[in-house]
This record gives structure tokens, sequence and C-alpha cells, in this order.
């Protein structure tokens, strides 16, 4: 049975091997692994730079992550707000709109019902 690629292979496989071979053994490989912060709390600390630095490409797949990792719809709309009053009201609200479509894709309650 053929290996499942990774997320990275999927997007970037063709032009940067390497780079690819850099996020999967070392980021997430090795960064992501290591046991001094959880994968919950590596998740939390992720988004919320991103959203300080108004990374939005990466953010949608991060957000999934974060779920995936046990970080809720509710916490993770309240660390948005949170970073609004620190990182700028536009990256807040580009990432609860991103958030908002990632829950409704990921069929998971709206925190705001």
């Amino acid at each position: 049975m053929a290996e499942q690629q990774s997320a990275a292979q999927k997007a970037i496989g063709d032009i940067a091997p390497k780079l690819v071979e850099l996020t999967d053994d070392v980021l997430f490989g090795d960064v992501w692994e290591r046991e001094e912060l959880s994968p919950r709390d590596r998740s939390l600390v992720t988004v919320t730079t991103l959203v300080a630095l108004y990374r939005t490409e990466q953010l949608g797949f991060h957000l999934r992550t974060a779920l995936d990792n046990g970080l809720t719809g509710e916490e993770l709309v309240e660390a948005i707000t949170h970073m609004a009053f620190y990182a700028g009201w536009p990256n807040a609200m580009s990432a609860i709109g991103q958030l908002k479509s990632v829950l409704a894709d990921a069929d998971r309650p709206d925190p705001s019902s």
C-alpha cells in the first residue's frame, strides 16, 4: 500500500521537495513532537502567532489542527478575540471568518449558538 502524502507533499512536493522534507521531518517530526509543550498548547501558540502576523494562508490548516489537538471552537474564538487588542482588529476579524468556515466544514458547532 502506498504511503499517504503529507499536507506539505500535496501542496508543494512537486516543486520544493527539500522544503517538504524539512517541514515533515524537522517541524512536524521533531519540533511538534517535543514533550515540553502539548500539541494543544503548540496549536494555541501557532494560531495566535499566525493571527498576530496576519499569516492567513497558513491559518486554516492550523485552525483545523488546533481542533484536532483538543482546542474547542469556543477557546479559539476567545483567543482570537483576545488577539484583536494585541494584533489588530482586522487580523482578528479575518481569523474569525476563517474559523467560522473551518467549523462549518468540520461540521462542528458554531460557538455563538
